[in-house]
């Protein structure tokens, strides 16, 4: 009878993952969700409700309106995703319309819909935030914490797990899009000036990784003693993510202090194209894929990491070139709305040269963090970018049309004369929003998401464990976690490890 954790071993292996469209699909619902709570807190601001509410308040309405829709929609609801979608669609367009005929503004026959549409589009909003850059980052992090445990249970689809080799999961893209929402707010990205020379910043950047190569050696230590289920051909026998990320991040730097910033696109189309003539023309691919034997060394126990790292770094470098692009200050709606086309655009691009290079060369390969890997990743981080984009200037249409600007983690209007309670209802209002308080230490809480993942699976069966209650310890599990972010967010504290 095979051991318990040789099933669950077994469990996570031998995948092959989704459709590219299926995991596009799912880029439409925590818009949605941002969406559909912004609405409801403007209605009920509208039916003469005070804003901001209870802190608890606040915490159970973001839980339930952002988080528990992600878990649902990978687990229970995953099925009938298309038709979730459809109806949050259906039910925030229905609200949306019946704002703005209660509330838009009244005006002259004379004034046409093209002047009151030119009129949003040349309206302004406070530069000092990119809201969709911050959510990209912290609903990456929310739905890697969410699929780390629930892989493990039975009710998780097997179809968005890790693929073995080739394929596309939902859980191989969260892979790819946590290094490029890394890249997306590095110091290079957002044109931080830093004071001394290139190569302090670099020894600076390899000082900062320690906790990184901490909780990669924890983890290491942790598996081996515990006897945790791991799966070897993901990254190795010795490797994990958090090396990944470490590596990735020193190179990036020494990179970024060589070459001029904004040719990071073109770096990581040099480092993707010829890492992938490598795996063609070496025998690194036939090594990665069928040779099983782990005796040579270090290198040849953990091939799968260390080769991948360099698909990466690519990533990494595309990341940073976005950034570049996406938080340049911009005031008027019509420039965000540029953005917009211009990031879905760039995804149409990649995609097409992902389904070129599918079919002329090999598929879609995390195990390797291939070229098309690369393309995917950018492709689809694109696509969502652009759809969270597109929820926050829906959600500013309805802040202008309603006069209700108190809605978090979204733009706010400039005002020529800035009301100071206003403004303090607004900081107010950040200040009870679970999207900040995860943002606020990112690195924490993925830190304490790995842990609780060990100990549920050591206190819970998740293997036998029914649909039903496999869903109810996801939301224990995840509601932990965002309890924790929200105490440490509401008392200010954001936890640095340099």
């Amino acid at each position: 009878m095979s051991s318990q954790k040789e099933l669950k071993e077994a469990f996570v292996s031998n995948l092959n993952g989704t459709s590219l469209g299926e995991v596009a699909l799912g880029s439409f619902l925590a818009p949605l969700c941002l969406i559909s709570r912004g609405l409801f807190l403007i209605l009920y601001h509208l039916g003469r409700g005070v804003l901001p509410l209870p802190w608890i308040a606040h915490l159970v309405l973001d839980f339930s309106m952002i988080v528990l829709p992600l878990v649902l929609s990978c687990t229970l609801l995953s099925d009938i995703l298309h038709l979730v979608i459809l109806g949050l669609a259906a039910v925030s367009g229905a609200v949306l319309c019946y704002i703005y005929r209660t509330k838009r503004p009244t005006r002259p026959r004379a004034t046409s819909k093209d002047t009151a549409a030119k009129s949003f589009f040349q309206s302004h909003v406070q530069c000092d935030q990119v809201p969709f850059v911050t959510i990209f980052r912290v609903l990456v992090n929310v739905k890697t914490a969410i699929s780390i445990l629930a892989v493990d249970f039975s009710v998780f689809p097997r179809r968005y797990a890790k693929t073995e080799t080739y394929g596309t999961g939902v859980m191989d893209f969260g892979v790819g899009a946590y290094v490029l929402a890394n890249a997306l707010v590095c110091p290079e990205a957002r044109r931080k000036e830093v004071s001394g020379s290139k190569l302090s910043q670099v020894v600076k950047q390899l000082v900062s990784v320690w906790p990184l190569v901490i909780l990669g050696l924890a983890r290491l230590v942790s598996v081996k003693m515990s006897g945790y289920h791991e799966h070897v051909s993901e990254y190795g026998v010795h490797w994990n993510f958090f090396f990944t990320l470490a590596i990735v991040r020193v190179v990036a730097s020494v990179l970024l202090a060589l070459f001029p910033v904004n040719r990071s696109w073109l770096l990581a189309l040099l480092i993707g194209g010829l890492y992938q003539v490598t795996l063609e023309m070496s025998g690194l691919k036939y090594s990665i894929i069928h040779n099983n034997d782990r005796t040579g060394g270090f290198l040849q126990a953990n091939k799968e990491g260390v080769s991948s790292v360099v698909g990466y770094i690519a990533i990494y470098m595309a990341g940073v070139q976005i950034g570049l692009y996406v938080m340049r200050p911009r005031t008027q709606v019509k420039e965000w709305i540029r953005v917009i086309w211009n990031l879905l655009l760039g995804s149409v691009v990649l995609y097409t040269a992902l389904i070129i290079c599918q079919a002329s060369v090999e598929p879609v390969s995390r195990r390797m963090a291939n070229l098309p890997f690369c393309l995917w990743t950018i492709a689809q981080s694109m696509f969502f970018l652009s759809c969270l984009a597109t929820a926050d200037v829906i959600l500013f249409f309805m802040k202008t049309v309603s006069g209700c600007s108190l809605v978090s983690s979204s733009w706010y209007p400039c005002r020529k004369e800035a009301s100071a309670s206003v403004e303090k209802m607004e900081k107010k209002v950040e200040g009870l929003c679970l999207i900040q308080a995860v943002n606020r230490n990112q690195l924490l809480f993925f830190m304490l998401a790995n842990l609780l993942t060990g100990i549920t699976n050591v206190l819970v069966d998740t293997f036998n464990s029914s649909d039903y209650i496999s869903v109810c310890v996801l939301l224990s599990y995840m509601f932990i976690n965002s309890f924790a972010m929200y105490i440490l967010h509401l008392m200010k504290i954001t936890v640095k490890f340099w």
